[in-house]
């Protein structure tokens, strides 16, 4: 049974469930109109069987499609002649694969012999009696544990009590993984990242004026001088960034004013989802405009006004990109005009100020938090974007601050190293991290520094 399909009859049984525990609750008190005898309304006596449905059939399910491929593996292997049982690991995890590959009908790396197709045979095989044997046993235990639920059910019963306290062990574990994918991704991002500056000086990486990664083989390799410094990768996303920003926080800014304070109620409700549709446009949508559209458009003003403009460059980029956040600002700084109370407004209009004045000397000040927190926000989203600068801005890693010239950034660096099949021992493929660690961090200055802004404000004007 496929676990789409198992899921959906948990479904249809906890449904089942909440019909028979609100009514059991109803019947034992006379009907629904002598409900107040019981503790609880009637739904929580439906939702409390609907636990004990749900519950121990999704725990069981998780812990057995856990732990189900790594013993599956196991008894196929055991299964096999001495000759295969005695590879190597890695001969053997080649051939565990194809076995896998081979009973799923995907492409199989060399001949396939007997042994291979009766080892594919008994996975098939395997894998499906440890399905029709997990349907079985979740279904059982989601009636077992309706029935027991349901039998449990009496007027002085504090059903209430009983659902909202599993309510609230669920937001705590989700919560909990979270907070633990968060610490996750940092560790695995930190421990490699070790490894990199193991292998380079720190002070080479964050000084370093030329980034080459590609690694000598040979002695006489041309082109692979291995140097790390990162310094022309953060100044081209800083440079991009700035321009970005240059373009989205002004015009998102006064976009936001307008359609809160001045515009009227049918203009907002064409513009508001005419607007918010460029936030739905997908990024690489983003990089053929800029690559098509506004690179030749830079490159002829500029060469119009006597420059010397590349094919690719920062400003183009960091214009489509600007255009790309203008939503994230637009959007958040609308919310934060709006979250301003109304007594503030009328306040000033009654002492006679005019609306520009009550919006530059009340209401922008009252919303700055919010405002600084959504242009933050969408700093983040510009260092962090990656397609708009490929297909704009190019790869070369050159140290400038010409918004003419091509530059790469971070993020962009991080997908060419980790393209394509790496070993993760060297530094080239390690560099990566340590860029994304770098990434991490200046996200996590930029939120800080946002926190305390916001906090240092609040208070002014709660």
């Amino acid at each position: 049974m496929q676990n789409t399909t198992l899921i959906l009859l948990l479904g249809a049984m906890a449904v089942v469930a909440f019909y028979f525990g609100r009514s059991r609750s109803l019947a034992l008190v006379g009907g629904a109109s002598k409900s107040a005898a019981l503790h609880s309304l009637p739904g929580y006596y439906g939702y409390f069987t609907v636990v004990w449905c749900l519950l121990p059939a999704l725990a069981l399910m998780l812990l057995w499609l856990l732990f189900e491929p790594r013993l599956v593996v196991a008894f196929v292997v055991s299964g096999l002649p001495d000759a295969e049982r005695q590879m190597t690991g890695g001969e053997l995890n080649l051939l565990v694969n194809n076995i896998q590959n081979l009973a799923s009908g995907d492409a199989v790396s060399g001949e396939v012999d007997s042994v291979l197709r009766a080892a594919a045979d008994r996975y098939n095989e395997i894998s499906q009696w440890s399905r029709r044997l997990l349907a079985v046993l979740v279904l059982g235990i989601a009636g077992l544990g309706a029935t027991y639920a349901w039998r449990r059910i009496q007027p002085d019963l504090r059903a209430r009590n009983r659902v909202e306290q599993v309510i609230l062990y669920l937001l705590v574990a989700a919560s909990s993984i979270a907070i633990l994918t968060t610490v996750g991704i940092v560790l695995s991002v930190l421990f490699e990242a070790i490894r990199f500056f193991q292998k380079v000086p720190l002070t080479e990486f964050l000084f370093g004026l030329n980034w080459s990664p590609q690694t000598a083989i040979r002695a006489d390799q041309v082109g692979s001088s291995g140097s790390f410094g990162a310094v022309p990768l953060f100044t081209g996303t800083l440079l991009i960034t700035a321009i970005a920003m240059s373009v989205a926080v002004p015009i998102g800014l006064m976009t936001a004013i307008y359609l809160a304070e001045y515009s009227s109620a049918r203009m907002r409700a064409i513009a508001k989802p005419l607007l918010e549709i460029l936030a739905g446009i997908p990024t690489v949508v983003y990089g053929f405009f800029a690559a098509l559209t506004v690179a030749p458009w830079v490159r002829r003003a500029g060469e119009g006004l006597g420059f010397e403009v590349a094919s690719e460059s920062a400003l183009a980029a960091g214009l489509v990109m600007g255009i790309m956040i203008i939503p994230l600002v637009s959007s958040l700084a609308d919310d934060a005009i709006h979250a301003v109370p109304s007594a503030m407004r009328d306040g000033a209009l009654g002492l006679g100020s005019t609306r520009s004045e009550t919006m530059t000397k009340v209401i922008l000040p009252a919303a700055l938090p919010g405002i600084v927190g959504g242009v933050l926000l969408a700093v983040s989203r510009a260092i962090g974007e990656t397609m708009i600068v490929v297909m704009a801005a190019g790869l070369a890693a050159n140290l400038t601050a010409n918004p003419f010239e091509a530059v790469t950034t971070v993020t962009v660096q991080i997908v060419t190293l980790l393209v394509g099949d790496q070993e993760f021992d060297s530094a080239k493929t390690l560099a990566a991290f340590a860029l994304g660690l770098m990434l991490f961090l200046v996200t996590l200055c930029l939120n800080i520094l946002g926190l305390r802004f916001v906090r240092k404000y609040r208070e002014q004007y709660d």
